[in-house]
Protein backbone atom coordinates (compact mmCIF):
# COMPACT_ATOMS: atom_id res chain seq x y z
CA UNK A 1 0.00 0.00 0.00
CA UNK A 2 1.46 3.49 -0.99
CA UNK A 3 2.84 5.33 1.91
CA UNK A 4 0.36 8.75 2.69
CA UNK A 5 1.41 11.56 1.81
CA UNK A 6 0.92 14.01 5.15
CA UNK A 7 2.33 17.57 3.33
CA UNK A 8 3.74 18.41 0.20
CA UNK A 9 5.53 21.77 -0.45
CA UNK A 10 5.73 21.87 -4.30
CA UNK A 11 7.95 25.21 -5.90
CA UNK A 12 7.97 27.11 -2.61
CA UNK A 13 9.79 30.42 -2.99
CA UNK A 14 10.12 32.64 0.12
CA UNK A 15 12.35 36.08 -0.75
CA UNK A 16 12.55 38.75 2.09
CA UNK A 17 13.36 42.58 1.24
CA UNK A 18 12.99 42.04 -2.34
CA UNK A 19 14.54 44.69 -4.55
CA UNK A 20 16.84 45.92 -2.17
CA UNK A 21 20.25 45.84 -0.53
CA UNK A 22 18.96 43.60 1.74
CA UNK A 23 17.25 41.10 -0.70
CA UNK A 24 17.73 37.95 0.54
CA UNK A 25 16.23 34.33 -1.50
CA UNK A 26 15.56 32.16 1.44
CA UNK A 27 13.76 29.28 0.13
CA UNK A 28 14.49 28.29 -3.53
CA UNK A 29 12.32 25.98 -5.34
CA UNK A 30 11.53 23.62 -2.60
CA UNK A 31 9.83 20.13 -3.29
CA UNK A 32 9.46 17.88 -0.24
CA UNK A 33 7.31 15.23 0.37
CA UNK A 34 6.35 14.33 4.33
CA UNK A 35 4.50 10.64 4.66
CA UNK A 36 2.53 9.83 7.48
CA UNK A 37 4.41 8.60 10.71
CA UNK A 38 7.81 10.37 8.95
CA UNK A 39 10.09 11.50 11.83
CA UNK A 40 12.30 14.31 9.73
CA UNK A 41 15.09 15.46 11.09
CA UNK A 42 16.50 18.94 9.32
CA UNK A 43 19.97 20.00 9.34
CA UNK A 44 21.86 22.91 7.50
CA UNK A 45 23.99 26.07 8.78
CA UNK A 46 23.26 29.52 9.04
CA UNK A 47 21.24 31.16 6.80
CA UNK A 48 20.57 27.26 5.23
CA UNK A 49 16.70 28.09 5.43
CA UNK A 50 15.30 25.70 8.24
CA UNK A 51 13.51 28.17 10.27
CA UNK A 52 11.92 29.88 7.19
CA UNK A 53 10.75 26.60 5.92
CA UNK A 54 9.63 25.71 9.28
CA UNK A 55 7.77 29.27 9.32
CA UNK A 56 6.25 29.06 5.47
CA UNK A 57 5.08 26.03 6.53
CA UNK A 58 3.17 27.46 9.92
CA UNK A 59 1.83 30.48 7.58
CA UNK A 60 3.84 32.81 9.84
CA UNK A 61 4.49 34.62 6.44
CA UNK A 62 2.97 34.10 2.66
CA UNK A 63 5.38 32.59 0.58
CA UNK A 64 6.04 33.97 -2.55
CA UNK A 65 5.36 30.91 -5.23
CA UNK A 66 4.19 27.57 -4.57
CA UNK A 67 1.65 25.55 -3.04
CA UNK A 68 1.82 24.43 0.80
CA UNK A 69 -0.41 20.90 0.94
CA UNK A 70 -1.47 19.20 4.52
CA UNK A 71 -3.23 16.24 4.80
CA UNK A 72 -4.81 16.56 1.46
CA UNK A 73 -5.95 20.27 2.04
CA UNK A 74 -4.25 23.35 0.29
CA UNK A 75 -3.58 25.94 3.12
CA UNK A 76 -1.32 27.83 1.28
CA UNK A 77 -3.32 31.06 1.60
CA UNK A 78 -4.59 29.91 5.22
CA UNK A 79 -3.62 32.37 8.08
CA UNK A 80 -1.71 30.98 10.60
CA UNK A 81 -3.94 31.15 13.56
CA UNK A 82 -6.02 28.75 11.20
CA UNK A 83 -3.53 26.20 10.44
CA UNK A 84 -2.37 25.93 14.76
CA UNK A 85 -5.18 23.80 14.94
CA UNK A 86 -3.49 21.13 13.06
CA UNK A 87 0.00 21.57 13.56
CA UNK A 88 1.81 21.05 17.36
CA UNK A 89 5.10 23.48 17.69
CA UNK A 90 7.74 23.32 20.10
CA UNK A 91 10.22 26.82 19.48
CA UNK A 92 13.67 26.76 20.54
CA UNK A 93 13.33 29.51 23.03
CA UNK A 94 11.77 28.12 26.43
CA UNK A 95 9.86 31.06 27.46
CA UNK A 96 7.70 30.72 24.14
CA UNK A 97 5.00 28.28 23.54
CA UNK A 98 3.43 29.01 27.21
CA UNK A 99 1.65 31.76 28.92
CA UNK A 100 3.49 32.46 31.66
CA UNK A 101 1.06 34.20 33.45
CA UNK A 102 -1.11 31.70 33.58
CA UNK A 103 -1.18 27.86 36.03
CA UNK A 104 0.13 24.81 34.50
CA UNK A 105 -3.07 23.39 34.50
CA UNK A 106 -4.59 26.69 32.76
CA UNK A 107 -2.03 26.26 29.83
CA UNK A 108 -2.75 22.64 29.45
CA UNK A 109 -6.41 23.50 29.09
CA UNK A 110 -5.74 25.97 26.20
CA UNK A 111 -3.98 23.09 25.02
CA UNK A 112 -6.42 20.28 25.30
CA UNK A 113 -9.17 22.75 24.08
CA UNK A 114 -7.39 23.82 20.82
CA UNK A 115 -9.69 23.80 18.03
CA UNK A 116 -12.80 24.28 20.06
CA UNK A 117 -14.95 27.43 20.20
CA UNK A 118 -14.94 29.23 23.29
CA UNK A 119 -14.67 32.54 24.74
CA UNK A 120 -14.33 32.75 28.86
CA UNK A 121 -12.25 29.93 29.26
CA UNK A 122 -14.92 27.39 31.09
CA UNK A 123 -13.97 25.84 34.47
CA UNK A 124 -11.13 23.45 34.86
CA UNK A 125 -13.37 19.64 35.43
CA UNK A 126 -11.96 17.32 37.97
CA UNK A 127 -11.60 14.69 35.02
CA UNK A 128 -9.61 17.13 33.29
CA UNK A 129 -7.71 17.90 36.25
CA UNK A 130 -6.80 14.41 36.69
CA UNK A 131 -6.09 13.89 32.75
CA UNK A 132 -3.39 16.80 33.23
CA UNK A 133 -2.01 15.25 36.24
CA UNK A 134 -1.30 11.86 34.39
CA UNK A 135 0.16 13.26 31.50
CA UNK A 136 2.41 15.57 33.98
CA UNK A 137 3.68 12.66 36.02
CA UNK A 138 5.14 10.75 32.56
CA UNK A 139 7.58 13.83 32.20
CA UNK A 140 8.93 12.90 35.82
CA UNK A 141 9.57 16.96 37.08
CA UNK A 142 6.92 16.63 40.02
CA UNK A 143 4.54 18.96 37.58
CA UNK A 144 1.58 17.06 38.76
CA UNK A 145 1.63 18.35 42.05
CA UNK A 146 2.11 22.16 40.93
CA UNK A 147 -0.73 22.52 38.79
CA UNK A 148 -1.61 26.06 40.13
CA UNK A 149 2.09 27.13 39.93
CA UNK A 150 2.37 30.25 37.07
CA UNK A 151 3.99 28.49 34.56
CA UNK A 152 6.72 31.68 34.49
CA UNK A 153 8.17 30.54 37.65
CA UNK A 154 9.40 27.09 35.87
CA UNK A 155 12.86 26.40 34.90
CA UNK A 156 13.69 26.50 30.81
CA UNK A 157 13.89 22.52 31.06
CA UNK A 158 10.43 22.32 32.87
CA UNK A 159 8.58 24.89 29.98
CA UNK A 160 10.40 22.97 27.38
CA UNK A 161 8.87 19.59 28.67
CA UNK A 162 5.85 21.53 29.29
CA UNK A 163 4.97 22.89 25.88
CA UNK A 164 6.40 19.65 24.12
CA UNK A 165 3.29 17.74 25.77
CA UNK A 166 0.77 20.55 25.12
CA UNK A 167 1.90 20.72 21.32
CA UNK A 168 0.88 16.59 21.41
CA UNK A 169 -1.88 16.59 23.78
CA UNK A 170 -4.50 16.73 20.64
CA UNK A 171 -2.83 14.71 18.41
CA UNK A 172 -1.57 17.50 15.93
CA UNK A 173 -1.38 16.26 11.74
CA UNK A 174 2.08 17.63 12.15
CA UNK A 175 4.40 18.59 14.85
CA UNK A 176 7.16 21.06 14.08
CA UNK A 177 10.50 21.12 16.29
CA UNK A 178 12.62 24.63 16.04
CA UNK A 179 15.94 23.36 17.44
CA UNK A 180 13.94 22.94 20.87
CA UNK A 181 16.04 21.18 22.85
CA UNK A 182 19.48 24.28 21.60
CA UNK A 183 18.87 26.24 24.54
CA UNK A 184 18.78 23.67 26.98
CA UNK A 185 21.45 22.31 29.07
CA UNK A 186 22.85 19.15 28.00
CA UNK A 187 21.37 17.04 30.61
CA UNK A 188 18.26 18.68 30.21
CA UNK A 189 18.26 18.51 26.27
CA UNK A 190 19.01 14.82 26.67
CA UNK A 191 16.34 14.14 28.95
CA UNK A 192 13.50 16.49 26.70
CA UNK A 193 15.01 15.07 23.71
CA UNK A 194 14.21 11.41 24.93
CA UNK A 195 10.64 12.26 25.65
CA UNK A 196 10.27 14.05 22.35
CA UNK A 197 10.86 10.50 20.68
CA UNK A 198 8.81 8.76 23.25
CA UNK A 199 5.86 10.63 23.16
CA UNK A 200 6.27 11.01 18.95
CA UNK A 201 6.88 6.98 18.31
CA UNK A 202 3.80 6.46 21.21
CA UNK A 203 1.47 8.78 19.09
CA UNK A 204 3.01 7.65 15.44
CA UNK A 205 3.33 11.50 14.96
CA UNK A 206 4.53 13.20 11.45
CA UNK A 207 7.15 15.43 13.01
CA UNK A 208 9.55 18.15 11.57
CA UNK A 209 12.57 18.67 13.71
CA UNK A 210 15.32 21.63 13.06
CA UNK A 211 18.31 20.77 14.78
CA UNK A 212 21.79 22.25 14.64
CA UNK A 213 23.29 18.44 16.44
CA UNK A 214 24.53 16.46 13.70
CA UNK A 215 24.85 13.31 15.90
CA UNK A 216 20.80 13.87 17.19
CA UNK A 217 19.86 14.59 13.65
CA UNK A 218 21.72 10.77 12.60
CA UNK A 219 20.31 9.11 15.72
CA UNK A 220 16.81 10.47 16.11
CA UNK A 221 13.69 9.89 13.17
CA UNK A 222 13.76 7.83 10.23
CA UNK A 223 14.66 10.64 7.85
CA UNK A 224 17.21 13.32 7.31
CA UNK A 225 17.03 16.46 5.10
CA UNK A 226 19.96 18.18 4.75
CA UNK A 227 19.47 22.54 3.77
CA UNK A 228 21.91 24.73 1.79
CA UNK A 229 21.60 28.45 0.73
CA UNK A 230 17.06 27.79 0.84
CA UNK A 231 17.80 24.30 -1.25
CA UNK A 232 17.40 20.78 -0.03
CA UNK A 233 20.54 19.09 -0.89
CA UNK A 234 20.31 15.95 0.50
CA UNK A 235 17.21 13.87 1.56
CA UNK A 236 17.91 10.32 3.17
CA UNK A 237 15.91 7.48 4.71
CA UNK A 238 15.82 4.36 6.67
CA UNK A 239 18.88 2.22 6.24
CA UNK A 240 20.71 4.60 4.39
CA UNK A 241 20.23 7.17 7.51
CA UNK A 242 21.65 4.53 9.82
CA UNK A 243 24.50 3.84 8.26
CA UNK A 244 25.01 7.70 8.25
CA UNK A 245 28.19 9.16 10.19
CA UNK A 246 29.03 12.62 11.34
CA UNK A 247 31.71 12.20 8.93
CA UNK A 248 29.90 11.43 6.38
CA UNK A 249 27.51 14.89 6.84
CA UNK A 250 30.95 16.99 6.88
CA UNK A 251 31.73 15.77 3.46
CA UNK A 252 28.27 16.23 2.75
CA UNK A 253 28.70 20.19 3.48
CA UNK A 254 32.04 20.32 1.97
CA UNK A 255 30.78 19.05 -1.08
CA UNK A 256 28.06 21.79 -1.66
CA UNK A 257 30.68 24.31 -0.44
CA UNK A 258 28.43 25.20 2.78
CA UNK A 259 29.98 27.07 5.97
CA UNK A 260 30.44 24.07 8.96
CA UNK A 261 29.94 26.43 12.16
CA UNK A 262 30.95 25.57 15.28
CA UNK A 263 27.57 24.88 17.03
CA UNK A 264 27.35 21.83 14.07
CA UNK A 265 30.51 21.19 15.55
CA UNK A 266 30.40 21.07 19.17
CA UNK A 267 26.48 20.29 19.41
Amino acid sequence: MAEKVMLKLENVCKTFNPGSVNEKSALKNIDLEVYEGDFITVIGGNGAGKSTLMNAICGTFPIDAGRIILNGDDITRLPEYKRAKYLGRVFQDPMLGTAPNMEIEENLALAYRRGKTRSLMPRITRQERAFYREQLARLELGLEDRLTVKVGLLSGGQRQSLTLLMATMKKPDLLLLDEHTAALDPRTATKVLGLTEEITAENKLTTIMITHNMMDAIRCGNRLVMMQEGRIIYDVRGAEKKALSVGDLLEKFRESGGEINDRMLLG
